[in-house]
Protein backbone atom coordinates (compact mmCIF):
# COMPACT_ATOMS: atom_id res chain seq x y z
CA UNK A 1 0.00 0.00 0.00
CA UNK A 2 1.01 4.17 -0.60
CA UNK A 3 0.21 6.28 1.86
CA UNK A 4 1.04 9.81 1.09
CA UNK A 5 3.40 10.37 4.52
CA UNK A 6 5.33 7.49 7.15
CA UNK A 7 6.12 8.39 10.60
CA UNK A 8 8.48 7.00 12.16
CA UNK A 9 7.99 7.71 15.75
CA UNK A 10 5.04 7.98 18.18
CA UNK A 11 6.01 10.27 20.90
CA UNK A 12 4.54 14.08 20.74
CA UNK A 13 5.78 15.63 17.28
CA UNK A 14 5.36 12.48 15.31
CA UNK A 15 1.92 12.21 17.14
CA UNK A 16 1.14 16.05 16.31
CA UNK A 17 2.69 15.59 12.70
CA UNK A 18 0.21 12.72 11.86
CA UNK A 19 -3.36 14.70 13.41
CA UNK A 20 -2.28 17.72 11.00
CA UNK A 21 -1.30 15.74 8.31
CA UNK A 22 -4.80 13.93 8.67
CA UNK A 23 -6.47 17.06 9.17
CA UNK A 24 -4.89 18.01 5.76
CA UNK A 25 -6.47 15.27 3.96
CA UNK A 26 -2.95 13.29 3.96
CA UNK A 27 -2.74 8.82 3.93
CA UNK A 28 -0.78 8.68 6.81
CA UNK A 29 0.77 5.78 8.31
CA UNK A 30 2.69 6.34 12.16
CA UNK A 31 4.90 3.46 12.96
CA UNK A 32 6.26 3.23 16.50
CA UNK A 33 8.47 0.67 17.72
CA UNK A 34 6.75 0.21 21.56
CA UNK A 35 4.10 2.37 22.74
CA UNK A 36 3.14 6.09 22.43
CA UNK A 37 4.81 8.20 24.37
CA UNK A 38 6.76 5.57 25.88
CA UNK A 39 9.85 7.27 26.35
CA UNK A 40 10.61 11.23 26.59
CA UNK A 41 7.09 12.04 25.71
CA UNK A 42 6.01 10.11 29.05
CA UNK A 43 9.18 11.42 31.00
CA UNK A 44 8.64 14.87 30.96
CA UNK A 45 7.90 17.47 33.95
CA UNK A 46 4.52 17.84 32.30
CA UNK A 47 4.51 21.11 32.19
CA UNK A 48 2.59 23.76 29.11
CA UNK A 49 4.65 26.47 29.70
CA UNK A 50 7.05 29.06 27.85
CA UNK A 51 9.95 28.45 29.63
CA UNK A 52 10.57 31.25 31.76
CA UNK A 53 14.07 30.21 32.61
CA UNK A 54 15.19 29.95 28.67
CA UNK A 55 14.70 33.91 28.39
CA UNK A 56 18.45 34.14 30.27
CA UNK A 57 19.40 32.60 26.71
CA UNK A 58 18.26 35.09 24.78
CA UNK A 59 15.17 32.16 23.73
CA UNK A 60 12.59 35.21 22.84
CA UNK A 61 11.01 33.70 19.88
CA UNK A 62 10.65 30.00 21.44
CA UNK A 63 9.39 31.91 24.66
CA UNK A 64 7.06 33.95 22.74
CA UNK A 65 5.84 30.93 20.44
CA UNK A 66 5.43 28.68 23.31
CA UNK A 67 3.36 31.19 25.31
CA UNK A 68 0.88 31.07 22.02
CA UNK A 69 1.10 27.56 22.06
CA UNK A 70 -0.06 27.86 25.58
CA UNK A 71 -3.01 29.79 25.85
CA UNK A 72 -4.11 27.42 22.94
CA UNK A 73 -3.75 24.21 24.10
CA UNK A 74 -5.54 25.30 27.56
CA UNK A 75 -8.53 25.88 25.42
CA UNK A 76 -8.29 23.03 23.44
CA UNK A 77 -7.68 20.37 25.88
CA UNK A 78 -9.18 21.65 29.61
CA UNK A 79 -9.75 18.06 30.67
CA UNK A 80 -5.56 17.18 30.30
CA UNK A 81 -4.30 20.56 30.88
CA UNK A 82 -5.09 22.67 33.97
CA UNK A 83 -3.60 26.40 34.86
CA UNK A 84 -1.50 26.19 37.81
CA UNK A 85 -0.04 29.01 40.13
CA UNK A 86 4.11 28.56 40.44
CA UNK A 87 5.87 30.43 43.57
CA UNK A 88 9.32 31.85 42.76
CA UNK A 89 11.05 32.49 45.95
CA UNK A 90 13.41 35.16 46.21
CA UNK A 91 15.63 32.96 49.25
CA UNK A 92 18.63 31.59 48.09
CA UNK A 93 18.49 33.23 44.91
CA UNK A 94 21.27 33.39 42.88
CA UNK A 95 19.23 36.05 40.40
CA UNK A 96 19.15 39.60 41.84
CA UNK A 97 15.14 40.70 42.22
CA UNK A 98 15.62 43.46 39.76
CA UNK A 99 16.17 40.53 37.16
CA UNK A 100 13.82 38.39 38.24
CA UNK A 101 11.14 40.77 38.40
CA UNK A 102 12.15 42.05 35.25
CA UNK A 103 12.06 38.51 33.33
CA UNK A 104 8.30 37.86 34.66
CA UNK A 105 7.51 41.23 33.11
CA UNK A 106 9.33 39.88 29.79
CA UNK A 107 7.49 36.52 30.40
CA UNK A 108 4.07 37.97 30.43
CA UNK A 109 4.58 40.35 27.62
CA UNK A 110 5.30 38.00 25.19
CA UNK A 111 2.63 36.14 26.44
CA UNK A 112 0.51 38.77 25.06
CA UNK A 113 -3.98 38.85 25.51
CA UNK A 114 -3.63 35.53 27.65
CA UNK A 115 -6.39 34.19 29.79
CA UNK A 116 -3.75 33.62 33.03
CA UNK A 117 -2.99 35.77 35.73
CA UNK A 118 -0.05 37.85 34.82
CA UNK A 119 2.85 37.66 37.10
CA UNK A 120 3.09 39.83 41.20
CA UNK A 121 5.09 39.45 43.89
CA UNK A 122 4.57 37.54 46.98
CA UNK A 123 2.38 39.01 49.65
CA UNK A 124 1.92 38.76 53.14
CA UNK A 125 -1.48 37.53 52.85
CA UNK A 126 0.11 34.65 50.19
CA UNK A 127 0.32 32.33 53.59
CA UNK A 128 -0.84 29.22 51.64
CA UNK A 129 2.15 29.53 49.33
CA UNK A 130 4.82 31.17 52.16
CA UNK A 131 3.52 28.79 55.19
CA UNK A 132 5.36 25.77 53.61
CA UNK A 133 9.33 27.59 53.13
CA UNK A 134 11.82 27.73 55.05
CA UNK A 135 11.79 31.53 54.06
CA UNK A 136 9.79 34.50 54.34
CA UNK A 137 7.29 35.92 52.31
CA UNK A 138 10.06 37.46 49.21
CA UNK A 139 9.00 36.12 46.21
CA UNK A 140 7.16 36.14 43.13
CA UNK A 141 3.95 34.38 41.24
CA UNK A 142 3.48 33.35 38.00
CA UNK A 143 1.40 31.52 35.63
CA UNK A 144 1.59 28.68 33.46
CA UNK A 145 -0.07 24.96 33.48
CA UNK A 146 0.21 21.37 34.08
CA UNK A 147 -0.64 18.73 31.32
CA UNK A 148 -0.76 14.80 31.63
CA UNK A 149 2.15 14.57 28.73
CA UNK A 150 1.71 10.77 27.53
CA UNK A 151 -2.17 11.79 27.03
CA UNK A 152 -1.78 14.79 25.18
CA UNK A 153 0.39 12.30 23.03
CA UNK A 154 -2.29 9.26 23.12
CA UNK A 155 -5.23 12.27 21.89
CA UNK A 156 -2.95 13.78 19.11
CA UNK A 157 -3.06 10.31 17.79
CA UNK A 158 -6.53 9.83 18.39
CA UNK A 159 -7.57 12.77 16.54
CA UNK A 160 -5.39 11.66 13.84
CA UNK A 161 -6.39 8.47 13.14
CA UNK A 162 -10.27 9.55 13.40
CA UNK A 163 -9.32 11.48 10.84
CA UNK A 164 -7.87 8.44 8.46
CA UNK A 165 -4.62 8.06 10.00
CA UNK A 166 -3.40 4.39 11.16
CA UNK A 167 -1.49 4.47 14.18
CA UNK A 168 0.52 1.13 13.84
CA UNK A 169 2.46 0.96 18.02
CA UNK A 170 4.55 -2.19 18.60
CA UNK A 171 5.58 -1.69 14.76
CA UNK A 172 9.64 -0.76 13.90
CA UNK A 173 10.88 0.28 10.95
CA UNK A 174 13.28 -2.76 9.99
CA UNK A 175 14.70 -0.71 6.68
CA UNK A 176 13.64 1.43 4.29
CA UNK A 177 14.81 2.74 0.93
CA UNK A 178 14.29 5.52 -1.44
CA UNK A 179 13.06 4.00 -4.82
CA UNK A 180 12.75 6.98 -7.37
CA UNK A 181 9.99 9.42 -5.86
CA UNK A 182 9.24 6.86 -3.34
CA UNK A 183 10.18 5.33 -0.11
CA UNK A 184 9.78 1.77 0.02
CA UNK A 185 9.65 0.18 4.15
CA UNK A 186 9.59 -2.98 5.46
CA UNK A 187 7.74 -3.22 9.16
CA UNK A 188 8.05 -5.59 11.52
CA UNK A 189 4.27 -6.74 11.45
CA UNK A 190 5.61 -8.24 8.15
CA UNK A 191 4.06 -5.60 5.46
CA UNK A 192 5.95 -4.17 2.86
CA UNK A 193 5.00 -0.84 2.49
CA UNK A 194 5.77 2.89 0.22
CA UNK A 195 4.71 6.46 0.63
CA UNK A 196 5.65 9.10 -1.14
CA UNK A 197 7.42 10.91 2.20
CA UNK A 198 8.81 9.97 5.12
CA UNK A 199 8.91 11.64 8.63
CA UNK A 200 11.77 10.78 11.21
CA UNK A 201 10.53 11.36 14.62
CA UNK A 202 12.38 9.23 16.33
CA UNK A 203 13.05 11.76 19.25
CA UNK A 204 16.05 10.49 20.61
CA UNK A 205 17.21 7.73 18.18
CA UNK A 206 16.81 10.21 15.49
CA UNK A 207 20.73 9.96 14.22
CA UNK A 208 20.36 6.24 14.57
CA UNK A 209 17.53 6.29 12.06
CA UNK A 210 18.82 8.48 9.55
CA UNK A 211 22.17 5.37 9.88
CA UNK A 212 19.40 2.99 9.03
CA UNK A 213 17.91 5.06 6.62
CA UNK A 214 21.64 5.50 5.00
CA UNK A 215 21.26 9.58 5.31
CA UNK A 216 24.29 11.73 7.00
CA UNK A 217 22.28 14.51 8.98
CA UNK A 218 23.80 18.24 8.80
CA UNK A 219 22.21 18.66 12.16
CA UNK A 220 23.52 17.35 15.37
CA UNK A 221 21.23 16.54 18.35
CA UNK A 222 22.54 16.24 21.84
CA UNK A 223 21.37 13.84 24.26
CA UNK A 224 20.32 15.18 27.79
CA UNK A 225 18.59 13.17 30.36
CA UNK A 226 16.03 14.64 32.75
CA UNK A 227 15.23 12.59 36.35
CA UNK A 228 12.26 12.96 38.49
CA UNK A 229 11.34 11.71 41.78
CA UNK A 230 8.21 11.75 43.35
CA UNK A 231 7.50 11.82 47.57
CA UNK A 232 5.08 12.08 49.71
CA UNK A 233 3.28 15.51 49.34
CA UNK A 234 5.56 18.17 50.48
CA UNK A 235 2.52 21.05 51.03
CA UNK A 236 -0.95 22.12 50.66
CA UNK A 237 -2.63 22.99 47.72
CA UNK A 238 -2.31 23.21 44.07
CA UNK A 239 -0.03 25.57 43.19
CA UNK A 240 3.92 24.83 42.35
CA UNK A 241 7.26 26.42 42.97
CA UNK A 242 10.08 26.95 41.26
CA UNK A 243 13.24 26.76 42.88
CA UNK A 244 16.70 28.27 42.15
CA UNK A 245 19.39 26.38 42.64
CA UNK A 246 23.26 27.33 44.13
CA UNK A 247 24.11 26.06 40.26
CA UNK A 248 21.91 28.38 38.42
CA UNK A 249 19.77 25.73 37.71
CA UNK A 250 16.03 25.58 38.61
CA UNK A 251 14.02 22.88 40.04
CA UNK A 252 10.19 22.00 40.27
CA UNK A 253 8.08 21.13 43.07
CA UNK A 254 4.59 20.37 41.64
CA UNK A 255 1.23 18.59 42.85
CA UNK A 256 1.35 15.22 41.48
CA UNK A 257 -1.46 12.73 41.80
CA UNK A 258 -3.54 14.16 44.38
CA UNK A 259 -0.71 12.55 47.55
CA UNK A 260 2.33 12.83 46.38
CA UNK A 261 4.55 16.43 44.97
CA UNK A 262 7.14 15.82 42.08
CA UNK A 263 10.28 17.36 42.18
CA UNK A 264 12.57 17.75 38.59
CA UNK A 265 14.64 18.00 37.08
CA UNK A 266 18.23 17.22 36.15
CA UNK A 267 20.45 17.85 33.68
CA UNK A 268 22.74 15.46 32.52
CA UNK A 269 24.82 14.86 29.28
CA UNK A 270 24.56 10.61 28.44
CA UNK A 271 25.98 9.10 25.44
CA UNK A 272 22.83 6.84 24.58
CA UNK A 273 18.85 6.91 25.11
CA UNK A 274 19.20 3.21 26.78
CA UNK A 275 21.00 6.17 29.71
CA UNK A 276 17.36 7.19 30.38
CA UNK A 277 17.96 5.66 34.47
CA UNK A 278 17.95 7.90 37.35
CA UNK A 279 21.00 7.67 39.39
CA UNK A 280 22.07 7.78 43.46
CA UNK A 281 23.98 11.62 43.09
CA UNK A 282 20.76 12.75 40.75
CA UNK A 283 18.16 11.47 43.62
CA UNK A 284 20.55 13.27 46.11
CA UNK A 285 20.64 16.42 44.22
CA UNK A 286 17.02 16.93 43.71
CA UNK A 287 16.56 15.92 47.67
CA UNK A 288 18.99 19.14 48.28
CA UNK A 289 17.06 21.11 45.89
CA UNK A 290 13.74 20.79 47.79
CA UNK A 291 15.26 20.70 51.01
CA UNK A 292 16.88 24.16 50.61
CA UNK A 293 13.64 25.58 50.34
CA UNK A 294 11.09 23.60 52.46
CA UNK A 295 10.04 23.01 55.80
CA UNK A 296 9.16 19.73 55.63
CA UNK A 297 12.61 17.62 54.93
CA UNK A 298 13.04 14.62 52.48
CA UNK A 299 15.85 11.98 52.22
CA UNK A 300 16.27 9.40 49.50
CA UNK A 301 14.67 6.82 51.69
CA UNK A 302 10.61 9.00 51.11
CA UNK A 303 11.26 8.85 47.05
CA UNK A 304 8.25 6.56 46.00
CA UNK A 305 9.09 6.47 42.32
CA UNK A 306 11.15 8.22 39.99
CA UNK A 307 11.57 8.83 36.22
CA UNK A 308 14.18 10.04 33.75
CA UNK A 309 13.81 10.68 30.27
CA UNK A 310 16.64 11.69 27.40
CA UNK A 311 15.81 15.08 25.76
CA UNK A 312 17.33 14.81 21.92
CA UNK A 313 17.89 18.77 21.76
CA UNK A 314 19.25 20.51 18.84
CA UNK A 315 22.92 20.81 19.01
CA UNK A 316 23.85 24.21 18.78
CA UNK A 317 27.25 24.16 20.43
CA UNK A 318 26.21 25.16 23.91
CA UNK A 319 28.65 23.98 26.69
CA UNK A 320 26.69 23.79 29.32
CA UNK A 321 23.44 21.01 29.28
CA UNK A 322 21.52 23.46 31.01
CA UNK A 323 21.97 26.43 27.79
CA UNK A 324 21.20 24.16 25.26
CA UNK A 325 18.66 25.54 23.07
CA UNK A 326 15.25 24.21 23.68
CA UNK A 327 14.09 25.15 20.25
CA UNK A 328 13.73 22.13 16.81
CA UNK A 329 15.06 22.00 13.44
CA UNK A 330 13.42 20.55 11.21
CA UNK A 331 16.11 19.16 8.20
CA UNK A 332 14.50 18.29 4.88
CA UNK A 333 16.35 16.07 2.49
CA UNK A 334 15.16 16.44 -0.75
CA UNK A 335 17.65 14.21 -2.34
CA UNK A 336 14.73 11.89 -3.98
CA UNK A 337 11.74 11.45 -2.11
CA UNK A 338 11.69 13.65 0.37
CA UNK A 339 12.87 12.67 3.98
CA UNK A 340 11.98 15.24 7.12
CA UNK A 341 14.21 14.69 10.52
CA UNK A 342 12.82 16.19 13.32
CA UNK A 343 15.68 17.36 16.01
CA UNK A 344 14.95 18.52 19.42
CA UNK A 345 11.19 20.16 20.22
CA UNK A 346 9.22 20.25 23.59
CA UNK A 347 5.33 19.23 24.93
CA UNK A 348 4.47 22.50 24.48
CA UNK A 349 5.40 24.16 21.19
CA UNK A 350 4.72 20.32 19.08
CA UNK A 351 1.74 21.39 17.62
CA UNK A 352 3.48 24.17 16.37
CA UNK A 353 5.99 22.16 14.98
CA UNK A 354 3.43 20.02 12.94
CA UNK A 355 2.25 22.59 11.42
CA UNK A 356 6.06 23.98 10.37
CA UNK A 357 6.43 20.37 9.23
CA UNK A 358 3.52 20.01 7.14
CA UNK A 359 4.58 23.66 5.53
CA UNK A 360 8.12 22.05 4.99
CA UNK A 361 6.50 18.94 2.81
CA UNK A 362 3.66 21.01 0.88
CA UNK A 363 6.34 22.02 -1.75
CA UNK A 364 8.44 18.97 -2.01
CA UNK A 365 4.82 16.42 -1.78
CA UNK A 366 3.03 18.87 -4.59
CA UNK A 367 0.58 19.09 -2.49
CA UNK A 368 -1.45 22.10 -0.50
CA UNK A 369 -1.92 22.52 2.79
CA UNK A 370 -2.83 24.82 5.66
CA UNK A 371 -3.12 25.45 9.50
CA UNK A 372 -5.25 22.78 10.97
CA UNK A 373 -5.23 22.42 14.64
CA UNK A 374 -5.24 25.98 15.95
CA UNK A 375 -8.30 26.38 17.51
CA UNK A 376 -9.34 22.43 16.88
CA UNK A 377 -10.04 21.31 20.51
CA UNK A 378 -8.61 17.77 21.11
CA UNK A 379 -10.87 14.55 21.64
CA UNK A 380 -12.99 15.06 25.25
CA UNK A 381 -11.85 19.17 25.15
CA UNK A 382 -14.86 20.14 24.01
CA UNK A 383 -15.95 22.01 27.70
CA UNK A 384 -16.86 25.50 28.49
CA UNK A 385 -16.31 24.69 32.31
CA UNK A 386 -14.43 22.11 33.71
CA UNK A 387 -16.09 22.39 37.46
CA UNK A 388 -19.96 22.46 35.92
CA UNK A 389 -18.90 19.28 33.27
CA UNK A 390 -17.94 17.02 36.44
CA UNK A 391 -20.87 18.10 38.20
CA UNK A 392 -22.90 16.94 35.22
CA UNK A 393 -21.09 14.07 35.09
CA UNK A 394 -21.52 13.18 38.63
CA UNK A 395 -25.23 13.74 38.04
CA UNK A 396 -25.21 11.47 35.25
CA UNK A 397 -23.46 8.63 36.46
CA UNK A 398 -23.27 8.64 40.25
CA UNK A 399 -22.39 5.78 41.18
CA UNK A 400 -18.13 6.45 39.90
CA UNK A 401 -17.96 8.29 43.42
CA UNK A 402 -16.32 11.46 44.08
CA UNK A 403 -12.36 10.63 43.47
CA UNK A 404 -12.79 8.36 40.60
CA UNK A 405 -15.53 10.92 38.69
CA UNK A 406 -12.80 13.37 39.30
CA UNK A 407 -9.84 11.33 37.89
CA UNK A 408 -12.07 10.21 34.74
CA UNK A 409 -13.11 13.66 34.27
CA UNK A 410 -9.49 14.80 33.91
CA UNK A 411 -8.46 11.60 31.63
CA UNK A 412 -11.27 11.74 29.24
CA UNK A 413 -13.15 14.63 29.26
CA UNK A 414 -16.81 14.42 27.38
CA UNK A 415 -15.33 11.01 25.50
CA UNK A 416 -16.93 9.75 29.22
CA UNK A 417 -20.13 9.92 27.37
CA UNK A 418 -19.02 7.30 24.86
CA UNK A 419 -17.03 5.03 27.61
CA UNK A 420 -20.46 5.07 29.51
CA UNK A 421 -22.66 4.83 27.31
CA UNK A 422 -25.67 2.34 28.37
CA UNK A 423 -23.73 1.76 31.80
CA UNK A 424 -26.27 2.79 34.36
CA UNK A 425 -24.47 1.28 37.53
CA UNK A 426 -21.34 0.25 39.24
CA UNK A 427 -21.45 -3.07 37.84
CA UNK A 428 -21.98 -2.46 34.48
CA UNK A 429 -18.37 -1.22 34.64
CA UNK A 430 -16.77 -4.44 35.42
CA UNK A 431 -14.58 -5.90 37.72
CA UNK A 432 -12.73 -3.35 39.64
CA UNK A 433 -9.18 -4.07 38.74
CA UNK A 434 -7.63 -2.02 41.77
CA UNK A 435 -7.09 1.92 42.26
CA UNK A 436 -10.73 2.28 40.95
CA UNK A 437 -9.92 0.89 36.62
CA UNK A 438 -12.49 -0.90 36.02
CA UNK A 439 -12.73 -3.64 33.10
CA UNK A 440 -14.65 -1.07 30.46
CA UNK A 441 -11.81 1.66 30.77
CA UNK A 442 -8.85 -1.01 30.36
CA UNK A 443 -10.70 -2.10 27.03
CA UNK A 444 -11.02 1.28 26.43
CA UNK A 445 -7.46 1.98 26.68
CA UNK A 446 -6.92 -1.01 24.34
CA UNK A 447 -9.33 -0.64 22.34
CA UNK A 448 -9.28 2.90 21.32
CA UNK A 449 -5.69 4.52 22.96
CA UNK A 450 -3.85 1.47 21.42
CA UNK A 451 -2.46 0.12 25.03
CA UNK A 452 -0.88 -2.96 23.86
CA UNK A 453 0.59 -3.80 27.83
CA UNK A 454 -0.19 -3.54 31.33
CA UNK A 455 1.84 -1.16 31.75
CA UNK A 456 0.71 0.69 28.99
CA UNK A 457 -2.14 1.24 30.76
CA UNK A 458 -1.37 1.73 34.22
CA UNK A 459 1.69 3.73 33.53
CA UNK A 460 1.54 5.95 30.36
CA UNK A 461 -2.83 6.18 29.69
CA UNK A 462 -3.18 6.70 33.53
CA UNK A 463 -1.02 7.03 36.25
CA UNK A 464 -3.01 4.21 38.47
CA UNK A 465 -0.19 2.17 38.65
CA UNK A 466 1.59 4.84 41.06
CA UNK A 467 -1.39 4.00 43.50
CA UNK A 468 -1.31 0.18 43.78
CA UNK A 469 0.90 -2.25 45.50
CA UNK A 470 3.08 -4.79 43.87
CA UNK A 471 0.53 -7.61 44.34
CA UNK A 472 -2.01 -5.36 42.62
CA UNK A 473 0.38 -4.39 39.73
CA UNK A 474 0.78 -8.40 39.06
CA UNK A 475 -2.97 -9.07 39.72
CA UNK A 476 -3.75 -6.21 36.92
CA UNK A 477 -1.12 -7.62 34.92
CA UNK A 478 -2.39 -11.15 35.13
CA UNK A 479 -6.31 -9.91 33.95
CA UNK A 480 -4.29 -8.15 31.31
CA UNK A 481 -2.49 -10.75 30.02
CA UNK A 482 -6.01 -13.39 30.06
CA UNK A 483 -8.27 -10.21 28.04
CA UNK A 484 -5.39 -9.85 25.45
CA UNK A 485 -2.85 -12.49 25.25
CA UNK A 486 -0.09 -11.80 23.04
Amino acid sequence: MTYDLLIIGGGINGAAIAREAALNGLSVLLVEKGDLAGATSSASTGLIHGGLRYLEYYEFKLVAEALRERERLIHAAPHIIRPMLFVLPHENAVRPWWLVRAGLYLYDFLGGRMSLPRSRGLRKTDTAFTAPLKGGNKGFVYSDAQVDDARLTVLNAVDAAANGAEIAVRTELLSARREGQLWRATLGDGREVAARALVNAAGPWVHQMLGKLGVNAASGVRLIKGSHIVVPRLYAGDHAYMLQQPDGRIVFAIPYQRDFTEIGTTDVPVDRPEDAVIDADEIAYLCEAANRHFVKQISPTDVTSTWSGVRPLYDDGASEAKAVTRDYVLELDTNGAPLLSIFGGKITTARHLAEEAMGKLAGPMGVTVSPRTRTRVFPGGAIADFTTFVAHAGATWPFLGEARLNRMARSYGTLLTAMLDGVADKAAMGADLGGGLTEIEARWMHDREWARTADDALMRRSKIGLHLTATERATFASWWAKAYPA
